[in-house]
């Protein structure tokens, strides 16, 4: 059984060496849906697949770091890169272009994390990150998928290459959740949901 959780952002971007120049030479936004789909074949002792308030806050926090934020590459000019930084409070500087597809191979990986790092109490078994959908238009879309996430040929993601902005960081509530996600150091304890 597949189940999902649907999160949304508004972000700006430029993606770089795509074909069209309103793209690829211009400031441009969206209105962000994403989509996390979790499978098992199993049912909890609430016969569910998984409860989403165990990681819902965490997701929902990093997620929510790309909203109403820039979302910058770091392979881009580093002229545009520090006026951008220096002209919005809240920015995500990317190993990778912006596109929806590297946006889907990102956000799997951290949801991969966060999934991780969740204590399973309740009968949960074999809970697995399906895929990740992320809308960029609500006429198109990129779906990773586990594969995709660990590409060698679409290449490799380092998520410590992430770096997000000062006011990103200070609307976590914790300043360390990052830290915690990559180095394994976050505990998503059920009980104290």
């Amino acid at each position: 059984m597949i189940i999902r959780k649907l999160f949304t952002f508004e972000n700006a971007h430029i993606v770089r060496g795509c074909t069209t120049q309103r793209c690829s030479h211009n400031i441009h936004g969206h209105s962000y849906t994403i989509e996390i789909l979790l499978e098992s074949n199993y049912l909890d002792n609430g016969q569910m697949v998984y409860d989403f308030g165990l990681v819902k806050h965490t997701m929902k926090s990093i997620i929510d770091s790309f909203d109403h934020s820039i979302a910058l590459w770091a392979g881009d000019e580093q002229r545009y890169i520090d006026d951008m930084q220096y002209h919005s409070d809240r920015w995500v500087l990317l190993p990778v272009s912006p596109s929806a597809e590297q946006f889907s191979r990102v956000f799997y990986l951290i949801i991969e994390k966060i999934l991780k790092a969740t204590s399973m109490s309740n009968g949960e078994r074999e809970v697995k990150l399906n895929s990740v959908i992320v809308h960029e238009t609500k006429s198109g879309y990129a779906q990773c998928f586990e594969k995709d996430a660990h590409s060698a040929l679409m290449g490799e993601i380092d998520l410590k290459e992430i770096e997000f902005s000062k006011q990103v960081i200070s609307e976590w509530g914790d300043a360390n959740l990052w830290d915690k996600i990559l180095f394994n150091g976050l505990t998503v304890n059920p009980l104290k949901i």
